[in-house]
């Protein structure tokens, strides 16, 4: 009678995020690689008119401190956004995923930045910004932010 020899296996397992998670993790990836191209190019934006926009004086820190605050819920909405919607599942590769990034980041220069934001600042300082406000700067910031907000979400969350 022939003996059955046990065969060792190894198995992995690969941590995947949650969809809201792996937004909020894109989202703070994002917002970081944007906030330090702010920081270095529109530096006023990100001291005095983010702090502004919430009756807030002049601040680095409290304007870093919202700018990421609002990376990450934007982010959480860009994975409920391409989740609800089923998106997710017609994206079929991780650099399909980062161009939807690069356009959501593009929506929301051009919804957010473009007009909500400047409108909003005028409101709550003394400084007036036009709106529309079309800053190639924010564009740019906007974009590397979707990129690696999709990019970071397609790792983490598939």
């Amino acid at each position: 009678m022939a003996s059955k020899t046990a065969i060792p296996t190894e198995t992995r397992t690969k941590t995947r995020f949650e969809y809201w998670q792996a937004g909020l993790l894109g989202g703070v990836g994002g917002g970081l690689a944007f906030g330090v191209l702010m920081t270095m190019a529109m530096q006023p934006i990100i001291e005095m008119a983010i702090p502004g926009m919430y009756g807030l004086g002049p601040s680095l820190a409290v304007g870093w401190a919202i700018h990421m605050f609002h990376s990450v819920i934007l982010g959480v909405g860009f994975a409920i956004l391409i989740r609800t919607t089923g998106l997710e599942d017609r994206l079929g590769s991780n650099f399909t995923v980062a161009v939807a990034g690069l356009a959501y980041g593009v929506v929301l220069w051009l919804v957010l930045a473009s007009f909500v934001m400047p409108a909003w600042v005028g409101v709550m300082t003394e400084m007036t910004p036009p709106v529309p406000d079309w800053s190639g700067q924010s564009l740019m910031g906007h974009a590397v932010y979707g990129v690696i907000l999709g990019l970071l979400y397609a790792l983490l969350a598939r």
